[in-house]
């Protein structure tokens, strides 16, 4: 009867001090899950954790305000945020104010060719690319869940948004505007989240 009673005692401990290596593991499965897309802006990959040489340009370039339980870097024009244990990717992005139009028509042919077509353009200034466990989602795939009670079960997007039109029949005829794209994942920024409460 004693040792059932104290399996029992150590089950419910390790049950309510288990929460954090659960949360961990989560996170870590989130990000292993995210590195197999591949999303790559220079030489980062979202989920993958950074080289020792990227790692020597954290200190040299740190740049404040982080999310909690991150730090975040700047190398050349990208800015990168990555997890405090692992340096693992979890956000990218870039960020102009005064872009020109060749700016604007550079940035947004580059995340064309290393994202094909996108899965939504929105109000012919914003486009998203949207990647869930098996890749990349079509326009179609992603009408279907939006249409259907089925969960949108996203690993990570990219959102691009620019002051100017990109599409449509205004396109680019502003000669200078802000634009910024931000590849991230809502579900491993969420379980951070958790993490740090």
């Amino acid at each position: 009867m004693l040792k059932f009673m104290c399996t029992g005692i150590i089950l419910a401990f390790g049950l309510l001090f288990a929460g954090t290596p659960i949360l961990a593991d989560e996170l870590s499965d989130t990000l292993s899950r995210m590195e197999t897309l591949d999303i790559a802006r220079g030489e980062y990959v979202l989920g993958k954790a950074l080289t020792d040489k990227q790692k020597e340009k954290v200190n040299r370039q740190a740049v404040g305000d982080a999310v909690p339980l991150t730090y975040k870097f700047k190398d050349r024009n990208i800015t990168v945020v990555a997890e405090k244990s692992t340096d693992r990717v979890i956000i990218m992005y870039e960020q102009y104010e005064n872009a020109s139009r060749e700016k604007i028509r550079e940035i947004v042919a580059a995340l064309f060719l290393d994202f094909g077509d996108p899965t939504v353009l929105a109000h012919d200034k914003i486009i998203y690319w949207a990647f869930g466990p098996g890749g990349k989602l079509t326009r179609e795939q992603y009408r279907k869940i939006r249409e259907s009670s089925e969960k949108l079960d996203l690993l990570a997007t990219i959102k691009l948004n620019s002051s100017c039109a990109i599409t449509g029949k205004d396109a680019l005829q502003e000669k200078e505007g802000s634009v910024y794209y931000i590849i991230s994942s809502e579900a491993a920024l969420k379980l951070l989240k958790k993490r740090d409460n």
